[in-house]
């Protein structure tokens, strides 16, 4: 693996039965960038960073994350990054505190350091007054800053959320996105996937994935030309995928 790519994908290939969620992908993500993966529902990308957390088996193909091998190494691979699905992989009946408390035994975090890394969390998410709230209780982007601080609470250099944003509204969509700069700032690797198209603006490069392909990447302003959004590049390149299928 080259020392500045955290991630590598070379032919990656996942398949369900006959049905091929992910079709042929390549890509490399930078260590310290901000990837975005935008798509419509379905398009193969829960499926394509699942492959990468070591959580499904590829069929054929390769992926590197963190210089560790998903299909042999996949136990490495989960010891290095934070993972966030969009059902956020909180418990409601514990505290916040609780939440944290717990996912720093999950994570092996060493017992002299969950106290110093609880307090960090908690100020990183602005939930220091509601320590002793219960998760459920929780608003949902509130909830939202908690599950990407249980994340990581083992500081990982390695991120991967997985439509984060999904169901939160505008206001905290933006605020959650100055918590992904500041990791970035701070050096860590973050592999966002999302819908909305507002958010590929956030990112420092970007694939576009449509039925299980990746029909263009790079930054957003090499993917947005003279179009006047990034849904409409979108729009655009999926007219011309149809074309060629027909």
């Amino acid at each position: 693996m080259q020392d500045q790519n955290a991630v590598e994908i070379e032919n990656l290939v996942k398949k369900f039965g006959t049905f091929v969620a992910v079709d042929n992908v390549s890509l490399d993500v930078r260590r310290g960038e901000i990837f975005g993966f935008l798509g419509p529902n379905g398009a193969g990308k829960s499926t394509t960073i699942r492959v990468l957390c070591g959580l499904l088996r590829p069929t054929s193909g390769r992926a590197m994350v963190g210089g560790f091998d998903v299909y042999t190494q996949a136990e490495d691979v989960r010891q290095t990054i934070g993972y966030m699905s969009q059902r956020f992989s909180l418990y409601d009946d514990l505290r916040v505190g609780e939440n944290i408390d717990f996912f720093s035994g999950v994570y092996g975090v060493p017992n002299g350091q969950r106290e110093k890394r609880k307090r960090e969390i908690l100020h990183m998410a602005g939930l220091e007054e509601r320590e002793q709230m219960l998760t459920g209780l929780l608003p949902g982007g509130w909830k939202q800053r908690l599950a990407l601080g249980c994340a990581i609470v083992h500081e990982p250099p390695i991120l991967f959320l997985d439509e984060p944003t999904s169901g939160v509204d505008p206001i905290a969509r933006r605020n959650f996105w100055d918590l992904i700069y500041d990791l970035s700032l701070r050096g860590q690797t973050v592999f966002v996937t999302t819908h909305y198209m507002d958010e590929a603006e956030y990112c420092h490069r970007l694939a576009l994935m449509y039925r299980g392909r990746i029909i263009a990447e790079g930054t957003p302003d090499q993917l947005r030309g003279t179009a006047a959004s990034m849904e409409d590049v979108f729009v655009s390149l999926i007219e011309q995928e149809e074309r060629k299928a027909s």
